[in-house]
């Protein structure tokens, strides 16, 4: 049986901690590489191609802030999931469970119209904060959620 925990106060927002250094951090060393090997770069390059490899560089970093942005956020209305390309809203009647297995990369979210949805925001790999934010949340659905457990 799960360890049950209370629920957290609302508003409350479940982020990882270690991939949104990684993501953040490299971010940052490609913009700063970028910006440096178009200052450096041999002669032969002008001045078109010198912004091109810093808009190169904006642009990995763009895709590694989608990677760094996720979250699950839950207030009283509901649950917003945000991760790496799309957001999600959803009241808690709709939610029914959070499922986080061992060895699974983030958490699964079941819905009452059939749909499975990954949170990105709780990384598994982050295990006992994981299995912590996982608790919480499930403390909160069964709390607010339309299949309460009385």
């Amino acid at each position: 049986m799960p360890e049950l925990v209370p629920p957290p106060v609302l508003p409350v927002t479940w982020r990882p901690r270690r991939p949104r250094i990684v993501a953040y951090g490299f971010a940052s060393l490609v913009v700063l590489g970028s910006v440096i090997m178009a200052i450096f770069i041999a002669e032969p390059f002008k001045l078109p191609d010198r912004i091109g490899i810093v808009l190169f560089g904006c642009a990995v970093a763009f895709v590694l802030h989608l990677l760094g942005r996720v979250r699950v956020e839950a207030d009283d209305e509901g649950v917003t999931i945000v991760n790496a390309v799309r957001s999600h809203r959803y009241t808690w009647p709709e939610i029914l469970e959070v499922t986080l297995l061992v060895g699974d990369p983030w958490p699964r979210i079941d819905f009452s119209d059939g749909r499975t949805i990954g949170a990105m925001g709780i990384q598994g790999s982050e295990k006992s904060r994981a299995r912590r934010a996982t608790a919480e949340l499930e403390a909160l659905i069964r709390e607010r959620g339309e299949a309460r457990e009385d």
